[in-house]
C-alpha cells in the first residue's frame, strides 16, 4: 500500500517592507523571519508599488519618508485595491504625517526607535483583525449601515469615512452589541495589551467616531446625563466604558 503523500509546507505570510535605510531593512528581515514571516524589501515608493502589484503581499510595513515620495502616498495607493494590513514607521516629531497615513488607510503605526516585540505584536494583531473581518455580515441599524467585511460605513445612504482606528472601535462595539465594553477591553482589543491605561486617546477617538455616525437630532441614554440628549448608538457608562446600544 502506497504511503499517503505529505502535504506541502505552508508558505510564510509575505510582508512588504518599504524603507530606504539598509540597517532597518536588515533588522526587520531578521525579526520577521524569526516570527514566521517572509520579508519582501523595497527601497522606494515606486519599487514597493511594483512589487505589490506583481505578487501581492499579506501585509506591509511602510516608512513615512522615502527618497521618491512618502509612505502616505504608498499607503493610499495600496489601499485603492487591497485590504491588507498596513503599518507605518514614523520618527518622533512626524505626528502630522502619521495622522495623514492613518487617514489614508494605514492600520497602525510604530514610532522609531521601536521594540521588535511590539512591532511583531502589532503586525500579528492587524493580521488577526483582517482575517476575522472576512465573511462578517453587514449590519443595518436605524439608517446606519456597517459592512464589516468590506470595512464600509454609510449613514442614511451616504458613505462615512472612518480611520482604521475608528472602524476597529466601531467593529468591536458592534460585534458586542448591548454588552458593556470597558475602557481596558476596548484598548486591549484595538490598540493592544500595552495600551490598556491610555484612556484619553480612546475618549478622543470615540468622540470623533460619534461625530461621524450619530444623527444630529439623536436623543437617548448616555453622554450628557439621564433623560437629556445623547448618542443613539455608542452609549457611555461613565467611568467604565461604552456599549453599542442597538
Amino acid at each position: 500500500m502506497a504511503a499517503a503523500s505529505a502535504s506541502p509546507p505552508q508558505k510564510p505570510p509575505r510582508v512588504l517592507v518599504v524603507d530606504d535605510e539598509p540597517q532597518i531593512v536588515r533588522a526587520l528581515k531578521v525579526v520577521l523571519r524569526e516570527a514566521g514571516f517572509e520579508a519582501v524589501p523595497a527601497e522606494t515608493a515606486a519599487q514597493a508599488l511594483d512589487l505589490a502589484a506583481v505578487h501581492p503581499p499579506d501585509a506591509a510595513i511602510v516608512d513615512l519618508v522615502l527618497p521618491d515620495g512618502d509612505g502616505v502616498e504608498v499607503t493610499r495607493r495600496l489601499r485603492e485595491w487591497s485590504a491588507m494590513p498596513i503599518l507605518v514607521l514614523s520618527a518622533v516629531g512626524e505626528e502630522d504625517q502619521k495622522v495623514r497615513a492613518l487617514d489614508a488607510g494605514a492600520d497602525d503605526y510604530i514610532t522609531k526607535p521601536f521594540g521588535t516585540r511590539e512591532l511583531v505584536a502589532r503586525l500579528q494583531a492587524a493580521l488577526r483583525r483582517s482575517a476575522a473581518a472576512e465573511g462578517e455580515p453587514a449590519i443595518v441599524v436605524d439608517g446606519l449601515e456597517i459592512d464589516l467585511a468590506a470595512r464600509l460605513v454609510r449613514r442614511d445612504g451616504e458613505a462615512v469615512h472612518l480611520t482604521p482606528i475608528e472602524f476597529d472601535l466601531l467593529r468591536t462595539l458592534v460585534r458586542n452589541r448591548g454588552r458593556l465594553m470597558t475602557h481596558r477591553a476596548l484598548l486591549a482589543e484595538v490598540w493592544g495589551p500595552g495600551y490598556v491605561d491610555d484612556i484619553q486617546p480612546l475618549r478622543t477617538h470615540i468622540a470623533r467616531l460619534r461625530a461621524k455616525i450619530e444623527p444630529t437630532e439623536s436623543t437617548g441614554p448616555g453622554g450628557s446625563g439621564a433623560g437629556g440628549p445623547g448618542p443613539r448608538f455608542i452609549v457611555t457608562d461613565p467611568g467604565v466604558g461604552y456599549r453599542f446600544a442597538q
